[in-house]
């Protein structure tokens, strides 16, 4: 049985590739999600990605993941890294493992940023690295077994 990874991206991660490139990069969201489908791809894994700019929409998303068969996840809750309970209960109630990734350092940024809410249930967190974090995650999980 292969992986079935689930990459949820948060508010405002559907502007990559124009907001603020000087800290998020120049890729597009739709540029990182195909580069994580075609590296899965190679390892004969599945996976699907979803980005909303809407905490209950994510909520939702992650809680469907319980029974749809995901393996892991692969979390850039984005600012509701910083204030949502609600991802954060989610994501435990769902008892999958997940990577935390982030695309810029947060620990250099606004002390607001500095604190997470997903970081004590995720299995590891990534930040700093640009989008070349999602693939750590990615080739991360690839390496576990699946459960």
């Amino acid at each position: 049985m292969p992986h079935q990874i689930l990459v949820i991206h948060g508010p405002n991660l559907n502007m990559l590739g124009t907001r603020e490139p000087e800290i998020y990069g120049s890729l597009t969201l739709d540029q990182i999600n195909q580069s994580l489908v075609d590296c899965a791809r190679q390892e004969q894994a599945i996976l699907s990605t979803f980005q909303s700019n809407s905490e209950g929409e994510l909520v939702t998303r992650i809680q469907q993941a319980r029974t749809d068969g995901t393996t892991w996840l692969i979390v850039n809750a984005a600012a509701y890294t910083h204030t949502s309970v609600a991802i954060r209960d989610a994501l435990a109630a769902v008892a999958k493992p997940f990577v935390e990734v982030h695309l810029s350092n947060v620990h250099q940024r606004e002390d607001f940023r500095h604190h997470s809410y997903l970081s004590d249930v995720a299995k590891g967190v990534i930040v700093g690295l640009g989008a070349w974090g999602y693939e750590a995650a990615l080739r991360y999980i690839l390496q576990q077994p699946v459960s």
